[in-house]
């Protein structure tokens, strides 16, 4: 495996998808990036770990244009730019990543055995959360709910 670290480019799988981005036509790109979210993101009995290392690519992509994301900056990633996705891409690349993190995934199979496989996770949990934010955990009562007796009187 091709890998440096745990940066969404930083594998010889993802660094060429940059490169691959940066050669194609500017309205090509977007249809590039769907592609790879779409094959990450099918129902398969597995996903390979090129598949899934692109995949991941090409959500810190759609992340980079989120108003909550943070640019994809790697020296590894396009360097040319990428035209502005269609906000349809995010939950995409939202069902990308979970199939990414997966028990068939062999891209997490092989990050559970590294050492900084928790880093990693949270990298992808980070990526995740900023197109599809956590419910925060709701406290006790969101209001107080104050016991009202009603106290019917007789009509005469």
């Amino acid at each position: 495996m091709g890998t440096w670290d745990i940066g969404p480019f930083d594998n010889d799988t993802a660094a060429d998808f940059g490169g691959d981005l940066d050669e194609a036509a500017l309205e090509e790109r977007e249809a590039m990036i769907r592609g790879v979210l779409k094959r990450a993101a099918g129902p398969a009995d597995f996903l390979g770990v090129s598949d899934g290392e692109r995949a991941v690519a090409a959500a810190a992509l759609v992340v980079a244009q989120h108003p909550a994301g943070d640019p994809a900056c790697s020296s590894y990633g396009p360097s040319e730019p990428v035209p502005e996705l269609p906000a349809d891409l995010r939950m995409l690349a939202v069902d990308a990543l979970d199939q990414v993190v997966s028990d068939r995934s062999e891209l997490a199979e092989l990050w559970a055995d590294a050492a900084n496989w928790s880093k990693w996770r949270q990298d992808i949990t980070r990526l995740r959360d900023v197109l599809d934010p956590p419910i925060p955990p709701q406290e006790e009562a969101l209001f107080e709910i104050s016991s009202v007796t009603h106290s019917h009187g007789h009509r005469t």
